[in-house]
């Protein structure tokens, strides 16, 4: 006994297929930007919660992000990407002024090394801030895609 199969529309399917990976590509890289310009602005948000003059007393408290005197540390933050990364995209995001590691980690400073900075950390509350959004904007992106 035999028996046969006899399949149509198999090219239609594999067009079909490569639209669809072209759409989730497209989607992909659209929330990999969509989600740098997230983190630049809520970023900036926390670089602006507090403010001093220059050369007075910062009212940031240690822990707390730094407080703005001219605004050039969130006007430092530099998105990369969307770059190609391995049939995906990446990008990232951050700070380019030279005080920036020091802001968010503490540390010596100054003549002598002789100034003591805590902590005051901007970039990781953001990414904390940040978990849930990335996640739906990822979703929203793959499912309008779909």
């Amino acid at each position: 006994m035999s028996f046969g199969v006899e399949v149509h529309g198999a090219d239609e399917l594999a067009s079909a297929l490569d639209r669809l990976k072209t759409r989730v590509h497209e989607a992909t890289r659209r929330a990999v930007q969509t989600a740098m310009g997230s983190a630049q602005e809520q970023a900036q948000v926390l670089l602006s919660l507090t403010s001093h003059p220059p050369r007075t007393p910062t009212p940031s408290t240690p822990g707390s992000p730094p407080s703005r005197i001219t605004g050039a540390l969130g006007g430092s933050l530099s998105p990369t990407g969307p770059l190609d990364s391995d049939g995906g995209y990446t990008g990232q995001i951050g700070p380019t002024a030279v005080y920036a590691r020091i802001q968010e980690l503490g540390g010596v400073t100054g003549a002598g090394h002789r100034t003591r900075l805590p902590p005051r950390p901007y970039m990781r509350p953001t990414y904390d801030l940040l978990r849930g959004r990335v996640a739906r904007i990822f979703a929203d992106a793959w499912r309008s895609a779909l």
